[in-house]
């Protein structure tokens, strides 16, 4: 038994060596291996050829230590711990893994019988494609008034007698929205898929033919037979039908039923819940890159939270800090063009113009809106107004009348002729960091995610193996 224990351990060992000369660490992360497998997919899959900004292994390997000191954060916060967390995450990765617990056999079942319904439907006949121009006869419609919509269905009929375009006729008189705006083009159609004056009627006509005007149960049509075929081969149709099906929801009710048959044989023992996770360690433990999938998924959402709880979300609130970032940096947001910061508004009447001027001389710039809905705009809309930064050519009325841009030219507002312009123009560069508070917030948490991943990186020992790192996407 000794002997064969020794056995056994040392064959363990030797598939170990094997794994590990086939797929290296190539770095640890607070003492967890990161393979050589997990580092390629995220190189990958983040470092395409249609990338401007392409890294070397070597820079992104940097990136990808930085993005795991964040996930060891996250955990040792216990972040995964949390309901909102697992919900998400098994949101996203039930998204994946349910649809594959659907044998193909059974898809493939479901889009051969969709398929024979078809060739039931159509019973022996072929399909056909046609166009109309339809006058609607409402159901209340009065003798006279179906004799009035009767003239015109009819004298839409003469001028296509004539020689009139059906497609052109379609787009004007056609009552039948959807379709006027194709020419009256209708989709292919089988046996009992519309009306049945209208079929009979598009059934009977050749190929190029046209209709007499006739009546069916909605109003008045004239039909053209734009094409007849018989329906596809299931080969040919296959994909189309495996679309339609995917977006009718079957992948989901037929993973459902897998899942509930799993539940049924185990006794009652296991939930669904449970079973997915099984399931997605099995699929996993199969398939690498869908491991790896389901692991970005787990620490993507991980790393979100805690950046969100660390950095972003306190660096949005310190307005104190943000100031002092705009003031410290302030000539990296300079301005080449002027800027207008204020509004530009619109009156029905000329006297309201000088009156919202005078009525906001003194007010807080965040007050305009609700004053003028207060004073002008109460019982209904006098004044229409438009409050933000413009730079040049957002907008040809501040190019008009504050940016005294040459060239530019007033547009009016329908129904509100008169324009003018509250505020300050902004020559050098912004005067507040509201100004470019975007730009401002993006930058100090890109200075506060930084020193965030500084502290970590003394926290959490990162070891790197070069010559691991060299056979990336070179074995």
């Amino acid at each position: 038994m000794k002997r064969i224990a020794v056995f056994v351990t040392s064959l363990s060992m030797s598939l170990l060596c094997m794994a590990q000369a086939d797929d290296p660490v190539v770095m640890k992360v607070n003492g967890k291996p990161v393979p050589r497998s997990e580092f390629e997919y995220n190189f990958n899959k983040n470092n395409t050829d249609g990338l401007v900004d392409k890294k070397s292994v070597r820079d992104y390997a940097d990136l990808f230590v930085n993005y795991k000191l964040k996930v060891e954060a996250a955990l040792d916060d216990k972040l995964d711990t949390l309901s909102s967390f697992q919900q998400e995450f098994r949101t996203y990765r039930d998204q994946q893994i349910r649809p594959m617990l659907v044998p193909h056999s059974v898809m493939e079942n479901e889009c051969r019988a969709y398929y024979d319904r078809l060739v039931a439907s159509l019973q022996g006949h072929d399909l056909v494609q046609p166009a109309h121009i339809f006058v609607r006869v409402p159901q209340t419609a009065t003798a006279d008034v179906q004799a009035t919509l009767k003239q015109r269905i009819d004298s839409i009929y003469t001028a296509l007698q004539g020689g009139a375009d059906f497609a052109e006729l379609a787009r004007k008189h056609s009552e039948d929205v959807q379709t006027a705006v194709r020419g009256g083009q209708l989709p292919w159609i089988g046996p009992n898929q519309t009306l049945k004056e209208f079929e009979d009627v598009a059934y009977s006509l050749q190929v190029g033919q046209t209709s007499q005007p006739f009546l069916s149960t909605v109003g008045y049509h004239i039909v053209k037979l734009l094409g007849r075929k018989p329906l596809e081969s299931y080969d040919e149709l296959k994909p189309q039908i495996e679309r339609y099906l995917e977006n009718q929801g079957m992948p989901e009710r037929l993973a459902a039923q897998v899942l509930d048959s799993l539940s049924r044989h185990s006794g009652a023992q296991k939930s669904v819940e449970q079973i997915l996770d099984e399931e997605t360690e099995r699929l996993c433990a199969e398939d690498t890159e869908l491991k790896y999938l389901v692991k970005e998924y787990h620490d993507g959402l991980l790393l979100y939270e805690e950046c969100n709880r660390q950095v972003w979300e306190p660096a949005l609130k310190d307005t104190t800090n943000l100031v002092r970032y705009f003031k410290k940096n302030k000539k990296n947001y300079a301005w080449k063009e002027p800027h207008f910061r204020g509004m530009i508004y619109y009156c029905k009447n000329a006297s309201d113009v000088k009156a919202v001027k005078k009525a906001l001389k003194k007010a807080d710039e965040k007050d305009w809106t609700n004053i003028v809905r207060e004073k002008f705009n109460k019982d209904s809309v006098m004044v229409r107004m438009e409050r933000r930064m413009f730079k040049q050519g957002d907008n040809p009325n501040v190019d008009v009348l504050a940016l005294k841009t040459k060239g530019a030219k007033l547009t009016p507002m329908p129904d509100y002729p008169y324009a003018a312009v509250l505020g300050k123009v902004l020559k050098k560069g912004p005067a507040e960091w509201t100004d470019v508070s975007n730009q401002v917030v993006s930058d100090y948490q890109h200075e506060q995610e930084d020193a965030f991943v500084q502290k970590l990186r003394s926290r959490y020992e990162v070891e790197i193996y070069e010559d691991a790192l060299k056979t990336v996407n070179n074995h």
